[in-house]
């Protein structure tokens, strides 16, 4: 009788090497999503040779800074988390990558994760039909959930304490999202604009300490 022994990451079921092997072979990166009991995080990986490289990465606890105060392991979260790092992709201009979830099964979370990051611009294969709807992204399920037990104050205190102990009623989930998704979209857009103003000032500086040379020359 011949005794195999498989990898630790095959019994753990974290890596497919299969998978693992056409990623290094066609040199294109890839995004990997883990979802934890507290949270979740998200990262751009690029396969060399020598060892994969993270050109990007995003966790959860990073939505606190744009006043997330929701769950940070919930659809809705997934959904920004990958925002957020489709957002730091474009910014390092990585334009196209594809989801590796090794020999994990595929949940509803990583799919939001997997919208974030492609309403965020980043471009991935997939079918439109295995994503969440947008109610559920906007975590309208949950808002429904909190006014049904409403009616009974004990258990509503009860079920959604972690909410309510940081400010936020679960009845405004939707429209708390909306807020921060636009905080991360536009937090972009204020960097774009402070980074274009500073290469300006700098182009309009070294042009004018051109022509006082030049001025200066000619004397």
């Amino acid at each position: 009788m011949v005794y195999t022994s498989t990898f630790r990451r095959i019994r753990e079921r974290k890596t497919n090497y299969r998978k693992r092997e056409k990623l290094l072979v066609g040199k294109k990166d890839f995004v990997t999503v883990n979802v934890s009991d507290q949270n979740i995080s998200a990262q751009l990986i690029r396969p060399e040779l020598l060892g994969d490289k993270v050109m990007a990465s995003v966790h959860s606890n990073e939505l606190l800074s744009y006043g997330w105060k929701g769950s940070r392991k919930n659809i809705p979260s997934c959904y920004l988390v990958g925002l957020l790092l489709g957002k730091k992709c474009l910014q390092k201009k990585i334009s196209s990558a594809i989801l590796y979830i090794g020999k994990r099964h595929f949940t509803t979370k990583i799919a939001a994760c997997l919208k974030g990051l492609s309403e965020a611009g980043l471009e991935l294969p997939f079918s439109e039909s295995i994503l969440p709807s947008e109610d559920r992204i906007q975590g309208n399920h949950i808002a429904d959930y909190a006014k049904k037990l409403k009616a009974n104050d004990d258990v509503y205190k009860s079920r959604f304490s972690s909410n309510l102990g940081s400010g936020l009623e679960p009845e405004k989930y939707p429209s708390h999202f909306s807020e921060v998704k636009d905080k991360i979209i536009h937090d972009k857009a204020e960097k774009e604009k402070e980074s274009e103003k500073t290469t300006k000032t700098t182009i309009k500086s070294k042009s004018k300490s051109k022509l006082s040379k030049k001025k200066g020359d000619s004397k």
